[in-house]
């Protein structure tokens, strides 16, 4: 193995990247022009960047204090994108390479579309290195732990909290989606009983998108809110599992929009962290195994 890829989603860095992004992201799926107008306000809240792409920069540059071989990043929906970083990888005599994807679980958005993006990649690069992608990883310790920590911070704030995990939901019939189910209620089963929390906890989910009619994951997370609060809950944490770092999703869906619905019904609400770069010892980890 003569180098580490880091392999991520991407996401605009400018207000003039917005749109070429989403446009990027939802290629070939006919999202009506006004959805992608509507998403884009989102991250014209923040200025028109999501915070995706600099957590990879210092991702990268985490792990180049950990490794002993050259990281290289690439991304599947802005740059850097991947096709271009596996020439560059070619390029410098690059002939194998393991990858790290920042999605830590089973299912094919979380995994097996990532494989396919190298894949592709490497189909458009003529003699390119070979690419083992790690497997999925969260239901390692450095990943449970990461989230067990930052639940714990976030519960000093509200002892009492109902813990409400959340995730990324995917269409019921997406392939590998009982997997992707079966490892986010394991997940939140670990860091609640790492936690210390009282009581029990909830999974629901978050950032769906696609037509009313076809089914998803559920319950939504804004549904969730007001149903706890329909039943006395008064204080809840937020622990969204499903993120190895603080996307768009995390920022606009949760900081925003369950924030202020937490106001509205008169919640309190504390959002625990993502793990960001606390993944780089993990990432090093699963590299010395192989």
């Amino acid at each position: 193995m003569d180098a580490l890829l880091l392999v991520s989603f991407g996401g605009p860095e400018g207000p003039e990247d917005v749109m070429p992004f989403l446009e990027n992201v939802t290629r070939g799926r006919n999202v009506p022009r006004a959805r992608l107008e509507a998403v884009a306000e989102h991250y014209h809240l923040f200025g028109g960047v999501s915070p995706i792409n600099g957590h990879c920069r210092e991702l990268k540059a985490e792990l180049e204090k950990l490794v002993d071989v050259p990281v290289y990043w690439g991304n599947r929906n802005w740059a850097p994108y991947l096709a271009d970083t596996v020439a560059e990888m070619k390029a410098d005599g690059i002939t194998s390479a393991v990858a790290f994807v920042t999605s830590a679980y089973s299912g094919y958005s979380s995994s097996g579309q990532y494989q396919e993006d190298i894949d592709r990649a490497r189909e458009a690069v003529p003699g390119a290195p070979e690419i083992t992608k790690l497997p999925p990883y969260c239901l390692e310790p450095g990943f449970v732990g990461a989230f067990t920590e930052a639940t714990g911070k976030a519960l000093a704030q509200l002892p009492e909290a109902r813990l409400v995990f959340t995730a990324h939901s995917v269409p019921l019939g997406q392939p590998g989606r009982p997997d992707y189910e079966a490892e986010l209620h394991e997940v939140a089963r670990r860091v609640h009983a790492a936690s210390g929390a009282s009581g029990d906890f909830d999974l629901v989910y978050q950032s769906r998108s696609g037509p009313p009619t076809q089914p998803w994951l559920e319950p939504d997370v804004l549904d969730h809110l007001r149903a706890l609060h329909a039943r006395g809950v008064t204080d809840v944490v937020l622990v969204p599992i499903g993120f190895v770092s603080d996307h768009m999703e995390v920022l606009y869906d949760l900081d925003v929009e369950a924030r202020d619905l937490a106001a509205e019904l008169g919640l309190r609400l504390v959002r625990a962290a993502t793990p960001g770069i606390a993944l780089a010892p993990l990432a090093r980890d699963l590299l010395e195994r192989l």
